[in-house]
């Protein structure tokens, strides 16, 4: 282990000069001297197994090859790792639905269709975790009674008198005011929604008063993303 230690320690060093653009080293350029860290800590690594003890070749070609076959492991990895990320991403959206695969650079969310085909969607509503249907036949963020009651809505007294759209049809509903409401990190501000009689609806519904704030968002047929 002390050799693999020390050709830890050689490699970092030569890393350390390239990225310091100390020039050539020894009379190579900085992209040959980058070529030669991989064969350094194999060279190293072959060498200790070599004078620590005696091994039979058999030994040393199987220990070479598995250091080789993990260097290549960790530099296939680091070089599609963002292939990666959207792989555990995805995978994840399937395992939790609702939860966002979010590029805070890129001020996008995306959302993985579930099984029961709707797009679930994992929305902060007055800082209370509110599961939510994407719905773009939805004139308004429209929230069941429990759900606004959870998000601190004083829902006595609601008046159900205004006329609401949504992919099941048309009802009746009570009108507020949400604070906040943040959908994959993406938060707006005192946006209108509608809370429904008790019973009217089944899951609160992520509709246009939250979409149309949106610069846009798009629907693939798997994949719902949202952009800042």
């Amino acid at each position: 282990m002390i050799f693999i230690g020390i050709a830890l320690l050689i490699a970092i060093g030569i890393a350390l000069m390239i990225n310091a653009d100390a020039g050539s080293l020894v009379g190579l350029s900085q992209a040959q001297t980058a070529q030669l860290v991989p064969l350094v800590i194999i060279l190293i690594i072959f060498a200790g197994g070599m004078f620590a003890r005696r091994h039979r070749a058999s030994e040393l070609v199987g220990g070479l090859a598995l250091w080789v076959g993990i260097f290549a492991v960790i530099m296939v990895s680091y070089a599609y790792r963002d292939e990666i990320m959207g792989v555990v991403g995805r995978v994840a959206g399937e395992m939790q639905p609702g939860v966002a695969l979010v590029d805070s650079e890129a001020g996008t969310a995306t959302f993985r269709r579930g099984m029961n085909g709707h797009f679930e969607v994992r929305a902060s509503l007055n800082g209370h975790d509110t599961p939510m249907v994407f719905d773009t036949g939805a004139s308004a963020v429209v929230l069941t009674l429990g759900d606004a009651a959870a998000a601190g809505i004083d829902t006595e007294g609601l008046r159900y008198v205004v006329p609401v759209s949504t992919a099941n049809g048309r009802g009746l509903a009570a009108r507020i005011r949400l604070d906040s409401i943040v959908v994959g990190g993406i938060e707006r501000r005192n946006i209108t929604a509608f809370v429904t009689a008790e019973g009217n609806l089944e899951t609160s519904l992520l509709g246009m008063t939250f979409l149309e704030t949106l610069s846009r968002y798009s629907v693939t047929q798997n994949a719902l993303e949202l952009v800042d």
